[in-house]
């Protein structure tokens, strides 16, 4: 009997994978995928650590500042604070920082999240006057019993944690914000993070976000994000930057996952606690960033023609993946071997 109920199990096992495995294989073989997938074969092989990876071109000077930090043998959290920082005080960058586009009142808001792999997180949303919101969303994980502040009594909060006040609305933004005023057209532009990035007042649509993800020496996992939002945005909007489980999700059993693009798209699906739970359900992080893009696409088929998603994810093994709905997505990778690496993301167009 005891046998019997054995091999009845078994079966019962074997049912229910063949079951998963026909669900998941037509949304990571769709057609329209094909040709850019490439098998869903992972970006960057794992078994690597301290690791640090994070989204666009700007990420390479991001990940050197964070491998300062690795290399010293020091935590993951740590490091991708000090990461994230760099490309928030970049004054060539106009979608992150102080030096991102304003609203179309003329208003330069900023948001950050970070994420230790204990379930630890803190985050700022709408913030002005702060240059370093990734500091202040650290001090909200740590110092309060919240998550999430937003708007002036996230700058209050940061004024009381000796943070100091000050203009971010620099010379070439204010112009660029002049210039868009002429027509007010709001019209976000794929990929425009690279596009656009030290190009001035030219690049009137630059949007967006850095997201970083970590993995240290003794294998611990942490993630930040952080960005100046959408240019010419409603005053008041927040994109998935700030937004635990959308922007940034992080899970020391599993791995983490960040996201950039248009940030309405990525938190109507959860985007990044999606990855991760693909993740812990035993997809790779190529696999679980494409089967999270799909899904995008899959629910705005004509929408999604048009505006850009992408995610980068890392496991516990330090195994990375990158998946975009419009090519020009690149992702910059760091660790023992090569501190300077920069990917391109394959997509579904």
């Amino acid at each position: 009997m005891a046998d019997r109920r054995r091999f009845l199990k078994t079966a019962a096992l074997g049912v229910t994978a063949a079951a998963l495995s026909s669900r998941i294989a037509p949304a990571l073989a769709d057609g329209k995928t094909a040709g850019k997938t490439a098998g869903t074969t992972a970006g960057v092989s794992g078994s690597r650590k301290p690791r640090v990876i994070s989204t666009w071109d700007f990420g390479v000077p991001a990940n050197l500042a964070a491998w300062t930090v690795l290399a010293k043998g020091g935590r993951a959290l740590d490091a991708v604070e000090a990461g994230v920082m760099i490309p928030e005080s970049d004054l060539k960058n106009h979608s992150v920082g102080r030096a991102g586009y304003p609203d179309r009142d003329g208003h330069v808001s900023l948001d950050a999240s970070i994420m230790d792999g204990d379930g630890s997180c803190g985050a700022v949303a709408a913030l002005e006057n702060i240059a370093h919101p990734i500091q202040v969303a650290r001090r909200v994980m740590e110092r309060t019993p919240h998550v999430l502040l937003v708007g002036e009594g996230a700058q209050q909060f940061a004024l009381e944690q000796g943070f100091k006040k000050e203009k971010l609305l620099t010379p070439e933004s204010e112009q660029a914000w002049h210039e868009w005023l002429k027509t007010a057209h709001y019209q976000p532009s794929a990929n425009s993070e690279v596009h656009d990035y030290g190009k001035g007042a030219g690049g009137k649509d630059n949007h967006d976000t850095i997201g970083m993800l970590a993995i240290d020496a003794q294998g611990r996992l942490a993630g930040a994000c952080t960005t100046s939002g959408m240019a010419w945005k409603l005053r008041g909007r927040v994109g998935d930057s700030p937004i635990i489980g959308a922007g940034l999700y992080v899970d020391g059993e599993v791995g983490g996952a960040t996201s950039t693009g248009v940030g309405e798209e990525v938190i109507r699906n959860a985007g990044s606690f999606l990855v991760v739970e693909l993740m812990r359900q035993g997809r790779s992080p190529q696999q679980a960033c494409e089967e999270a893009v799909m899904r995008i696409v899959k629910k705005r088929p004509q929408a999604s023609k048009d505006l850009q998603v992408g995610f980068l994810a890392i496991n516990r093994e330090g195994e990375v993946g990158a998946f975009a709905i419009q090519s020009g997505f690149s992702y910059a990778v760091c660790d023992g071997a090569k501190q300077d690496g920069l990917f391109p993301s394959k997509s579904v167009y």
